[in-house]
């Protein structure tokens, strides 16, 4: 399960029993009693305004583990007085879905309705996607998924534009505050910890506040005679791991921020993301790659030492590896981010690429084509070409163009950082190349 309080998808809303897990003796009994979610279940929210008109339309749930995607499903039923039929898309396939839409028609003719909640419904594939279709529009289920996944890269378009997305916050450290009073208050005693120890455990859970709940109850399982302060509860208990899955959105959301702050020049946040990456395990090889991108797209020839470093950096961790050589990786890092900014490489890239592609097999100017065989000779190649190095200033002034295609000016630096000579020697050899014309 990938939701607060959730436990056993056929458990009835109600609090749990009393041997039964904290985070399910806790679970909400009324929307009200969600917490971190006031954005959705709040009078003004999508979900206030849905009960308050006691009607409900299809909904995506997305958000991180442990926010109450399932908990808000079934209370939403509940509110509106529907019929709760929970499935999993990992355990459950096309016969199983045949059965819950034939169980839902027989409830429909009996003026039953069906609230339908998937989880995990990004792990259907697109048919079984589509078979929710028919059902959706002709009101047979209220069909409610809930998804950890971006749902535009992971749903079909056609089951996206019959649901509205509603997304669910990660828990903020008041909200997971919230969750731990009403732990001490069923337990009817506190946590024993220090207060910098219980801020160390909410920063622990990463906004997830059924993991909140199961470090606390292993606090209450052991005996403590003292508060444990940090060290010790470090110690006791192993810190969960930042969320971040290396080949879905978490893994994109961190690279683009990365990206955009050394775009952004501020080097702070840079670091911070680059951080956040390495931290969570992602390869530093794949950083790496990307700084190097980074320092071609973004940086070029305002300052040509980017690329120097950042492959250099490369060079330096497959020497030294980790975690020795991630400080290398720190280097390039702050290299880019501090660095003067210019696209104009790949500008020019772009536009070079698409007149080589429009303009097909023109024919370069003769006078700059080799001519290896006498033939080659006779027809004219190489007639006329002015070689640089014996002309005044090392510069002829020639023409390099297809006759068919005027000059072009694909690269144009900016006035930052090394492109300001360049653009200083462009302009000058243009000059030149003008009064060549002229005369």
């Amino acid at each position: 399960m990938t939701d607060l309080f959730g436990d056993d998808d056929n458990a009835p809303a109600e609090r749990g029993q009393a041997d039964s897990p904290l985070a399910d003796r806790l679970r909400p009994r009324t929307l009200q009693e969600v917490v971190g979610q006031d954005h959705l279940t709040g009078p003004e929210g999508a979900i206030g305004r849905m009960v308050a008109a006691g009607r409900l339309s299809s909904i995506l749930f997305w958000g991180p583990p442990g926010t109450g995607k399932t908990t808000i499903s079934r209370l939403l039923a509940d509110a509106v007085g529907i019929r709760f039929e929970p499935i999993s898309a990992v355990f459950s396939g096309v016969a199983d879905l045949k059965k819950v839409f034939a169980a839902a028609r027989d409830h429909a003719r009996i003026g039953q309705k069906t609230l339908l909640f998937v989880d995990e419904i990004h792990r259907f594939n697109r048919a079984q996607q589509d078979s929710f279709l028919p059902y959706v529009e002709d009101g047979t289920v209220t069909l409610v998924g809930a998804t950890t996944e971006n749902p535009s890269f992971e749903l079909n378009a056609a089951l996206l534009s019959r649901t509205q997305v509603l997304i669910l916050r990660r828990l903020d450290s008041d909200a997971l505050e919230k969750l731990l009073t009403r732990a001490e208050e069923l337990v009817q005693r506190p946590l024993p910890l220090t207060l910098d120890a219980r801020e160390a455990l909410i920063a622990s859970a990463d906004g997830d506040g059924r993991f909140l709940l199961n470090q606390a109850e292993t606090l209450y399982s052991v005996s403590i005679p003292e508060p444990l302060d940090p060290a010790g509860l470090s110690a006791l208990l192993h810190r969960r791991l930042a969320v971040y899955d290396k080949d879905r959105e978490g893994h994109y959301n961190l690279i683009s921020a990365l990206h955009k702050s050394l775009r952004g020049s501020d080097p702070q946040a840079a670091l911070y993301y680059l951080a956040r990456m390495l931290t969570a395990g992602e390869q530093p090889l794949y950083v790496l790659r990307r700084l190097v991108r980074f320092a071609s797209e973004d940086i070029g020839l305002a300052d040509p030492q980017a690329l120097v470093q950042c492959l250099a950096a490369k060079e330096a961790y497959d020497f030294l590896g980790s975690p020795e050589g991630e400080l290398a990786i720190v280097q390039a890092c702050l290299y880019c981010a501090t660095a003067p900014k210019s696209n104009a490489a790949y500008v020019a890239q772009k536009a070079a690429f698409k007149a080589a592609r429009e303009t097909g097999s023109l024919m370069p100017p003769q006078n700059i084509l080799n001519a290896p065989t006498k033939l080659m000779k006779d027809v004219g190649y190489g007639k006329g070409y002015a070689y640089d190095h014996d002309a005044p200033d090392g510069f002829s002034a020639a023409n390099y163009w297809p006759d068919e295609l005027p000059p072009q000016a694909f690269y144009q630096p900016t006035d930052r950082g090394f492109e300001q000579r360049i653009a200083e020697r462009l302009a000058w050899w243009d000059a030149r190349r003008a009064e060549q014309r002229d005369n």
